[in-house]
């Protein structure tokens, strides 16, 4: 689970990998991927009956029906998003910060990418006004604004956002004519489910938004890509339908038959799959909880997680101190952290944020590192945090922000 290797700084070339679970594999999902190993056929381009099922199956159980025909899988969401705004065509916008993924994707189609910043108490959805200001400069400027990428349990930042809020982004997305792709990979881990309410997009604006789900978020391992997508229920939703698969078509883009099939099963939320998610949930949120503690008692600051496994850092209050340790921007700290923690530690430009800023996304998986035992321990422990190697792990990072906040109370001038 550690690497400490050099990554490549391009835009495209390198890209953080998303916060993984680090658990072992489910058991019931290897037994299903193995079963179907054998299969001579592959899954057709867009997803079997069986996957497609059990996708609108999960999403009505959602509140969010997907009847027959307006559904697709692919390999991944990055599959996805790449067939949809190569469907949809124009210009991009996304929030700021936004997950690393998305701007590169509408880049390689030629396709300019806008970001809108976010509202102060979350990430994932735009400012409605400053969506506005952006839609408007666009068109000024002779673009061509057709498409809005949000997220309401949002990778970087790990909030969730208000349903006040998204409903104010929603409302300005629709006046402006753009159509809504809303990406739920994390929409499944959310640290309290019964004390946060998420509301989707699509329940809001069914005709104007596309769902996409990656199942790495909470169903999958990262290492079995898979994600499905859910079209409106209208004619242009029909429209988008066949255009994206024309896209995956041309693509190659289909989901491993092995793969579809355990993707088929997770998505039909069995005992053993919605223990286990619960069960990771619980952990990473204890791990998240903990995390936040360490950054904001050494100075730094992040809006508390809600899901997910990750959090977004600022550390601009001990700016001094990582000046003194060479570290000036947002590609700086990255490699000092990711160093210091021997993890990856992206910093905020991967995220189209502002380079000049000392931000970081840092993922709850650096606390539970160790071997695949260590880890499964992890799930069954009454007290996770106090587990030997979590302790070593979580003493290791402290130490890294203890120094930095130490070193930030020296540089204080005298009062």
């Amino acid at each position: 689970m550690r690497r400490t290797e050099a990554e490549d700084h391009g835009p495209v070339r390198y890209g953080p990998p998303p916060p993984s679970d680090g658990l072992p594999v489910l058991p019931e999902l290897v037994r299903v991927l193995s079963g179907a190993a054998g299969r001579p056929d592959g899954e057709p381009v867009g997803g079997g009956t069986a996957l497609l099922d059990a996708a609108r199956g999960y999403w009505e159980r959602r509140g969010v029906p997907g009847g027959a025909g307006r559904t697709v899988a692919g390999p991944g969401a990055p599959a996805l998003l790449l067939a949809l705004t190569a469907a949809i065509g124009g210009d991009v916008l996304v929030p700021r910060p936004c997950a690393a993924w998305w701007a590169p994707y509408a880049r390689l189609l030629g396709r300019p990418v806008f970001h809108v910043p976010t509202p102060a108490e979350c990430g994932g959805v735009p400012d409605p006004y400053a969506l506005l200001e952006t839609v408007r400069r666009v068109r000024a400027e002779g673009g061509d604004p057709r498409l809005l990428v949000l997220s309401v349990a949002d990778d970087p930042t790990a909030t969730v956002a208000p349903p006040e809020v998204l409903h104010e982004a929603v409302e300005a997305a629709a006046g402006e004519g753009l159509h809504l792709v809303s990406d739920e990979t994390w929409r499944d881990t959310m640290h309290a489910p019964h004390d946060t309410v998420l509301v989707g997009p699509a329940e809001m604006l069914p005709e104007r938004v596309t769902v996409v789900g990656d199942l790495a978020g909470a169903l999958l391992p990262a290492g079995w890509p898979a994600a499905v997508a859910r079209f409106p229920a209208t004619a242009d939703g029909d429209d988008l339908h066949a255009r994206v698969l024309d896209v995956l078509t041309a693509l190659g883009a289909r989901v491993a038959a092995p793969v579809a099939a355990a993707a088929a099963y997770a998505l039909t939320e069995p005992g053993p799959v919605t223990a286990r998610v619960a069960a990771a949930v619980r952990l990473h949120a204890c791990a998240a909880d903990a995390l936040h503690g360490v950054v904001v008692g050494a100075g730094g600051l992040a809006l508390p997680p809600r899901a997910g496994r990750h959090l977004y850092v600022d550390l601009e209050p001990l700016r001094a101190a990582l000046a003194a340790r060479g570290v000036g921007d947002a590609q700086d700290l990255e490699d000092h952290l990711s160093a210091r923690l021997g993890m990856p530690a992206p910093g905020g430009h991967r995220f189209g944020d502002d380079l000049a800023a000392l931000r970081v996304r840092l993922s709850t998986g650096m606390l539970l590192d160790g071997t695949d035992a260590q880890r499964a321990e992890c799930l069954t422990a009454p007290a996770p945090l106090e587990l030997p190697h979590v302790q070593r792990a979580s003493a290791r990072v402290r130490s890294v922000f203890d120094d930095l906040r130490d070193d930030a109370r020296r540089r204080e001038p005298p009062r």
